[in-house]
């Protein structure tokens, strides 16, 4: 396979997770924005969740946070596109950015499990979805380096 090949089919693969990534923190942001306390179908109990002492942190509920996570991941997956700084390190942001939400995501699941006891659907896809957001920006960040051509 030519340079010039294996170069386009990373340019794509890489194109692509950002899209897919974009995709996943749309899903997240619009989950977290879920303004109602009540599960669907009865599955779950949102309504404990979201009114427990730990709903809330310095007053502001966890929800905004977890959209303010969301929004800063978007801004940088479309600001990677960029030349110069925004193309050489917003992959890296997104990493710092979801490696946050994931131990964040995991600590208010340990909450939910072992001192609320109580378990919301929508906590739970807010927390996948930042952990394929995670797994995403590893395998974004681990694939080769664009080669120059000039090199061979």
């Amino acid at each position: 396979m030519a340079v010039r090949d294996v170069e386009s089919t990373r340019m794509i693969r890489g194109s692509a997770l950002r899209v897919f990534s974009v995709a996943v923190a749309l899903v997240g942001l619009a989950d977290v924005t879920h303004q109602e306390a009540r599960c669907i179908a009865g599955l779950g109990d949102c309504f404990t969740v979201q009114t427990s002492r730990y709903a809330a942190m310095f007053g502001i509920p966890v929800a905004v946070f977890g959209a303010g996570a969301y929004l800063v991941i978007i801004a940088l997956l479309l600001m990677e596109s960029r030349k110069g700084f925004w193309e050489d390190n917003a992959g890296l942001g997104v990493f710092g950015v979801t490696l946050l939400g994931v131990l964040f995501s995991g600590y208010l699941t340990y909450l939910e499990i072992a001192v609320i006891h109580a378990i919301c659907p929508f906590c739970v896809l807010s927390a996948v979805a930042m952990l394929i957001l995670f797994v995403v920006s590893i395998v974004r960040l681990a694939m080769p380096e664009r080669e120059d051509p000039s090199n061979t």
